[in-house]
């Protein structure tokens, strides 16, 4: 398996380098991306995939459900760093329908570690109740609720005091709520 992995990445590089023999070397000479990606782990959503952009376009910190934790130090580094070192001017928070964190989020048993991590999403469907309630079905109240997860993390990295102090000093940089459509393969502006 892992030769297999292995294999295809030499492969990858020899293609990549045929094409632009200049590839490896122009990305290892610089990190100036664009945008800073806040994305869900699934492996079915890799950003610079799904934005169709290159390595080195995107910085990107992904987690179980794109939950924007105030207490993530993981995730604040990132965006410290992206802000300040990188100087990012745009952030994006990109949740996904058909999420398997939302639907654990949704479940009434237990997913160990994961019911900490997605305690947010359970606050959100119960301040939503009456309005995901109003969905034809299960799936529709989920994506929903995969939605209201991303508008969330929005309004929670805009409240960091990294962005506040950015905008104090008049940095542009602005936040931005994405949603992708794993049946459609398509990113909807929130």
């Amino acid at each position: 398996m892992l030769n297999d992995l292995l294999d295809r990445n030499a492969a990858w590089s020899a293609e990549r380098q045929a094409k632009e023999s200049d590839y490896f070397s122009r990305l290892a000479g610089q990190q100036r991306p664009e945008f800073f990606w806040i994305g869900c782990s699934d492996s079915r959503v890799p950003a610079n995939v799904v934005a169709g952009l290159d390595p080195g376009e995107v910085f990107v910190h992904r987690n179980v459900a794109n939950v924007v934790h105030s207490s993530d130090m993981n995730l604040l580094s990132a965006l410290e760093f992206a802000v300040e070192a990188l100087e990012i001017g745009e952030i994006i928070v990109c949740g996904h329908y058909g999420c398997g964190g939302v639907k654990a989020a949704t479940e009434d048993f237990p997913h160990g570690l994961a019911d900490h991590w997605l305690e947010p999403i359970r606050r959100l469907a119960r301040a939503y109740a009456v309005d995901l309630a109003q969905a034809p079905d299960l799936e529709i109240r989920r994506d929903r609720l995969a939605e209201l997860n991303v508008i969330e993390g929005v309004r929670r990295v805009a409240e960091t005091p990294i962005l506040q102090r950015a905008w104090t000093r008049h940095v542009s940089v602005r936040v931005h709520g994405l949603i992708y459509g794993l049946k459609d393969g398509r990113l909807r502006n929130l």
